[in-house]
């Protein structure tokens, strides 16, 4: 599957709290081969592996997990010691229960709360104590860290019904259709996650040799990485795969390979907040940004390997997606890059 991209508000939004405590940002962005301007435009994207280490260069130099926008500071190697402890239980149901003990083992406490409701299962944000959460970046990443984790505990994605969001939709409110796949309720009064509670017997899968090389990148590959292996959408773009110059597979064919009707998919894809076309020109833009990063093939040969027959074509879909031309993001990964080696 082509590398996904992570959208500039979220990197914006990350760098918030060292901006506020005096860390020079634009530096800490050159570290990990992010020109700052690059995220000038409303449409800057970085690559999932940029997120990643611009967040993991974040908790070492911070020395806190919660990029100060926290409650609280939670230094480097607290969602590890979690991650060990909850390795002893053997449901989901367990697992979440015990995270949330260790959780408010800390004064304020900060995580999310199972609670049952029939055959509904509520996972529930609770963050006491002040915080500096503008952009709703920390309150986000708890969210989408805690569900990404639990799929991965149990090797299946945990399907939501709903999310619900004790604040208005933001600016960025489109990116969350990518982010949790399911309905979207804002200005609730509380946040949670919303799933079938028939979830909460799954077994945990996973071993501590997994666990030991999950951590290795967790949990700031669960936020650069969206869960989409078992979504819809990340099937069909696996499916599609990376060279786009060839004819795309048509939808009927791909129904067929997931063995589902084409109505049954438009549905699935209607509950995921996207559909087939939009699918495909997300899928156009991150392998361009991926190609283009790599500073090694012409752009006239991106355009055409990305599905556009014509160049010119290819440059007005590409500023259209990211507020920039092809040549000028270029010329600013090779400064980023150039920055980095220094």
């Amino acid at each position: 599957m082509a590398e996904l991209t992570v959208s500039g508000h979220f990197v914006r939004a990350a760098l918030s709290g060292a901006e506020q405590q005096g860390y020079d940002t634009d530096r800490l962005l050159r570290r990990v081969g992010v020109a700052p301007d690059r995220l000038a435009s409303a449409g800057g994207r970085v690559s999932s592996d940029e997120f990643t280490r611009l967040m993991q260069t974040l908790w070492q130099t911070m020395d806190d997990e919660f990029m100060g926008l926290g409650p609280r500071r939670c230094r480097t190697g607290t969602f590890a010691t979690m991650c060990e402890l909850i390795m002893e239980c053997s449901t989901l149901a367990g697992m979440l229960e015990r995270a949330w003990r260790f959780c408010a083992l800390f004064d304020p406490p900060a995580g999310m709360r199972l609670e049952r409701q029939g055959n509904l299962a509520r996972l529930q944000l609770r963050i006491d104590g002040d915080f500096s959460d503008p952009w709703f970046f920390f309150r986000e990443s708890v969210l989408v860290i805690w569900h990404r984790l639990a799929s991965w505990l149990i090797g299946g994605a945990i399907t939501l019904n709903e999310a619900r969001f004790a604040w208005p939709c933001p600016d960025h409110g489109d990116e969350y259709r990518h982010i949790f796949h399911c309905p979207l309720v804002f200005e609730t009064w509380r946040t949670e996650l919303i799933f079938d509670a028939r979830f909460l017997d799954a077994p945990i899968i996973r071993d501590r040799p997994e666990m030991k090389r999950f951590l290795r990148t967790s949990p700031a590959d669960l936020l650069a990485r969206p869960d989409a292996s078992n979504s819809y959408t990340g099937r069909i773009r696996a499916l599609i795969g990376r060279d786009l110059s060839r004819p795309l597979p048509d939808f009927e064919w791909i129904a067929g390979e997931l063995h589902v009707s084409p109505q049954t998919l438009r549905r699935r894809l209607r509950q995921e907040n996207t559909s087939f076309q939009e699918i495909k020109d997300l899928l156009r833009r991150d392998l361009a940004i991926y190609h283009l990063n790599r500073q090694d093939r012409p752009i006239n040969d991106i355009a055409h390997e990305v599905g556009f027959t014509e160049p010119s074509t290819f440059h007005r879909a590409f500023k259209k997606w990211t507020g920039m031309t092809p040549g000028a993001w270029r010329e600013r990964s090779e400064r980023a890059s150039e920055a980095q080696g220094d």
